[in-house]
């Protein structure tokens, strides 16, 4: 006899969309989730085990977190909820809780599957606890955006969070492969125009079905090449919220890119950016942050660049300005790269923490009154210009940072890059003038 269909609606067949003809029937059958699902996955040896814990899983749309959670259920033969945070509250919780709570009197254990869990709120997060605590269910969350910010960190202690991947382009061909199949018939697609398919769905499985079933529909004629599957399909809308996890790791990328000399890689996430529709201010602001922190005075010319890129966009706008933009990354990309100013900068806060009020040394404070004259204020103070050398060597920290009138504290190490080597032998010439002048 042939297995039940864990996903049987009362719709007809052919009303079903082709994704949901073809979810898989048993965990073997989830394509592109090896480490999960693999002869050494993390699901398999948690089922291998009997001991299946409470999850989220963590990952796009279109790849399996909803198929997982079913036939997870079926596989340790747990009773099967399923709810999704956008519709439901904390009395739906309840009722499930409860019939949770009855089954598991009779012996059976449930599995209750939270579609975007991150959209649930703190409180009725909370409501979890006792009943993950207890036993009393074996949760599976699904959520699109990261667990350290959307979740309680409560709920995250008491769940193992696992990484659903992006289909790859093996797995995308895989579900072709099962629609041609189910279908009876061959994709009218040129070999290129599959691969264009295969990268409109983004890794998004889903998606790539929903477009091969437009595909199929298609009267008979010539296969069709890339620009003629383009006049038929819209490819899928990139991933990217532009206050949430993608924001930021897009932005990351963007900034290692330049860190690492890529101006090749850092241009490609910047036209990423762009076609998220991030906001060309933040982009603007973390190019100039860039040039000060991973450049630095290795390249003076760094910041001057990115103010004169963030100026001309504001001034052009879009796509005009982006062109701006993208002339200040690459130049960012190729400059020397220093972060001695950032490093001294953080060096300096920290001695400013610990050193608390000192006061500055007399010799360098003003002195207007004859009051301040008399108790010491700008005594003996040496004015550089007036010294043959046009540096005086003078100490300028709190006396209580230099002891037994050593050598003052280095915040600043220029590197051996760009115009700071130049501004390294300017600083040794000094100290050499310091030492014979003490």
């Amino acid at each position: 006899m042939a297995a039940p269909d864990l996903f049987a609606t009362t719709a007809a067949p052919a009303a079903q969309p082709l994704a949901e003809r073809l979810r898989p029937q048993t965990l073997g059958e989830i394509a592109g989730q090896d480490h999960l699902l693999g002869p050494a996955g993390s699901l398999t040896l948690m089922l291998g085990r009997g001991a299946l814990a409470s999850l989220i899983l963590w990952g796009p749309p279109g790849v399996g977190k909803t198929t997982i959670a079913r036939l997870l259920a079926a596989r340790a033969d747990l009773h099967f909820s399923q709810i999704s945070a956008v519709f439901s509250g904390v009395a739906d919780l309840k009722r499930v809780f409860e019939t949770a709570q009855r089954l598991r009197q009779t012996g059976r254990a449930s599995l209750l599957f939270v579609d975007e869990i991150h959209r649930f709120n703190r409180a009725q997060q909370d409501a979890f606890l006792p009943v993950v605590e207890s036993g009393t269910i074996i949760l599976v969350g699904a959520t699109t955006e990261n667990p350290s910010f959307a979740l309680n960190g409560a709920l995250l202690s008491r769940c193992q969070v696992l990484l659903v991947h992006r289909l790859d382009d093996q797995a995308m061909e895989t579900l072709l492969a099962r629609a041609e199949h189910h279908a009876g018939q061959a994709l009218p697609l040129t070999s290129t125009a599959r691969q264009t398919l295969r990268a409109m769905a983004d890794g998004d499985g889903r998606a790539l079905l929903n477009m091969a079933a437009q595909l199929f529909a298609l009267p008979e004629a010539d296969p069709l090449d890339e620009t003629g599957l383009s006049h038929i399909l819209a490819r899928r809308a990139a991933l990217y919220d532009r206050d949430r996890d993608e924001h930021y790791n897009l932005i990351s990328a963007l900034h290692k890119s330049m860190r690492g000399s890529d101006p090749d890689a850092a241009l490609y996430w910047l036209a990423r950016m762009f076609a998220g529709g991030e906001d060309a201010a933040f982009i603007a602001r973390r190019l100039t942050r860039f040039a000060s922190e991973d450049i630095g005075l290795a390249d003076p010319q760094a910041l001057v660049q990115a103010l004169a890129a963030w100026d001309a966009y504001e001034r052009l706008g879009s796509p005009e300005g982006e062109l701006c933009l993208a002339q200040a990354v690459i130049y960012l990309a190729t400059a020397p790269k220093s972060n001695a100013t950032y490093k001294a900068l953080a060096a300096a806060q920290r001695a400013a923490r610990e050193t608390g009020s000192l006061m500055p040394p007399a010799n360098i404070l003003n002195a207007p009154t004859n009051l301040m004259k008399s108790i010491g204020y700008g005594a003996n103070y040496q004015y550089d210009h007036d010294t043959e050398t046009g540096f005086s060597g003078a100490n300028y920290f709190p006396d209580g940072m230099i002891p037994n009138r050593g050598r003052p504290p280095e915040f600043y190490r220029p590197a051996d890059r760009g115009f700071e080597r130049d501004i390294a032998r300017r600083l040794a010439y000094w100290a050499k003038l310091r030492d014979e002048g003490a």
